[in-house]
């Protein structure tokens, strides 16, 4: 660990918290921001604060905004006769980036992993059966990562939809095993979703 003390040594630990940021990483942060005008700072801390304040789940799709419902659900352009499931927020930006899915989403917030103590009830399955029993849903899209809690999530839900009536299908496995939905790129989760399969 870099040694620093004081708050620039209190500001180094606390962006050395955030996933994806080491100790030099969180270095090169601090000291870019304390070399930066002001004002750089003070918008990074506003921009901060005001997503922490303003940004809540949608009260349709569960996925994060600032508006309620969010700017997916709220366009009427899209097909609403799909949902696509994914486990968390960022999924949903990974597979707007792909282009090629015109439907709603439903996120999660997790998978289901009775090793990390989450069970069905952690997550937002219960919302989203309702909005299937409102909604005309013909088809819905289980799109959780290529791993054991992703896979075990997709099937349970699918053992609760298949009942309804609606149509449960899985995206291709153009995803490589263990993978996580928001690293793959466009064209991958595009050939993903054109090669799904019913479960």
């Amino acid at each position: 660990m870099l040694y620093h003390s004081g708050a620039v040594g209190r500001l180094i630990k606390e962006f050395s918290m955030l996933p994806g940021i080491g100790p030099k990483t969180a270095q090169r942060i601090v000291f870019h921001l304390l070399n930066a005008p002001q004002e750089v700072s003070h918008r990074l801390a506003a921009a901060v604060l005001e997503a922490r304040d303003n940004i809540k789940y949608c009260s349709v799709c569960s996925n994060l905004t600032d508006t309620d419902p969010c700017p997916l659900c709220s366009n009427e352009t899209r097909d609403r006769s799909i949902i696509c499931v994914v486990q968390e927020p960022r999924d949903v930006i990974a597979m707007e980036n792909s282009h090629s899915f015109k439907g709603f989403y439903h996120v999660l917030h997790g998978a289901i992993s009775p090793m990390d103590g989450i069970k069905p009830e952690d997550l937002k399955i219960k919302e989203l059966l309702d909005r299937l029993h409102k909604e005309n849903i013909k088809e819905v899209v289980m799109a959780t990562n290529s791993n054991v809690e992703g896979d075990a999530t997709a099937l349970y839900l699918a053992r609760l939809i298949k009942p309804l009536g609606i149509k449960v299908t899985r995206i291709a496995y153009g995803l490589p095993v263990g993978a996580y939905l928001e690293y793959a790129d466009g064209v991958t989760l595009s050939k993903a979703l054109e090669g799904r399969k019913e479960i």
